[in-house]
């Protein structure tokens, strides 16, 4: 790489008001997905879940609501006269409506609890759902303060990887809080439950998950807590999460110094450190 000029840099430390206008764009469409992610599956109701009507005017207000939000996201967008930066944002929240796509999809084993998918998988699901649009909106924050590919190529590195590895953060505290007394319901398609899928065995995690359902199948999943901890998943998505880290923090080594780099990689560090991976949050 190239070594950057004195202006260059200063560039890299100043803010500029589009991107923090950038950044209010950035929330709004996470929120809006948020809000989007709330909506209820009226089918799965139980009659103890409360009225229905009540169940199906707080969808309606979700969709409208999060709607509103995009609307207004997309709004701000088009006032930064950017063609790149629309582009960008714009790829960012299609990724967003695949990722909850493949969330969403059920397996194709009837009343499976889990999908067949390797780690490999996974990571680009993620990717999709949770950092393609902090990792774009990286890269657009370089196009509007007009820096160089390489440049913008640098941040997407660095925010695609802390997310993933912010996400791995996220997947192991069930397994890992050690102050909680009660038992956590995690996804069966977290990080440490597809990796232990990998080592055992599809047929022999499909064993454990029926063994763990007792009558209505209802999971105990204490019971399956203790088998993935007792196997190579969770120390696996540890090291995969400090893996992502490093990587994001490889991306934030050709920045120069200053302190938006330092803070930057205390981000990284709040979520890969031992210490901080075993904090009971």
């Amino acid at each position: 790489m190239a070594e950057l000029g004195s202006g260059e840099q200063r560039a890299l430390i100043a803010i500029h008001n589009s991107q923090r206008s950038l950044a209010e764009i950035t929330e709004l469409i996470h929120t809006a997905f948020l809000v989007h992610r709330g909506i209820v599956n009226i089918g799965e109701l139980k009659s103890c879940d409360g009225p229905l009507k009540d169940m199906q005017f707080g969808n309606k207000m979700a969709v409208l609501s999060g709607d509103f939000l995009l609307a207004n996201a997309c709004t701000s967008l088009a006032q930064l006269q950017n063609t790149k930066v629309v582009e960008l944002i714009s790829s960012a929240i299609g990724d967003l409506v695949q990722g909850i796509y493949y969330e969403n999809s059920k397996s194709s084993e009837e009343n499976c609890l889990t999908d067949d998918i390797g780690i490999s998988r996974w990571k680009e699901q993620v990717f999709l759902s949770h950092s393609a649009l902090l990792a774009k909106s990286c890269q657009a924050a370089m196009e509007l303060a007009k820096h160089s590919a390489e440049i913008q190529d640098m941040a997407f590195q660095y925010g695609k990887h802390m997310s993933m590895s912010h996400k791995l953060h996220s997947d192991l505290q069930p397994f890992v809080r050690e102050s909680s007394s009660d038992t956590i319901a995690f996804s069966l398609n977290s990080a440490p439950a597809i990796l232990h899928q990998e080592f055992r065995g599809r047929e022999a995690w499909l064993k454990q998950i029926r063994e763990a359902q007792g009558k209505g199948n209802i999971v105990d999943y204490k019971k399956l807590q203790e088998a993935i901890k007792a196997g190579k998943g969770v120390t696996s998505a540890i090291d995969l999460c400090r893996c992502h880290g490093n990587r994001a923090l490889a991306a934030l080594e050709r920045f120069p110094p200053s302190e938006a780099r330092d803070a930057l990689a205390n981000i990284v560090y709040a979520v890969t450190r031992e210490d901080k991976i075993y904090k009971d949050t």
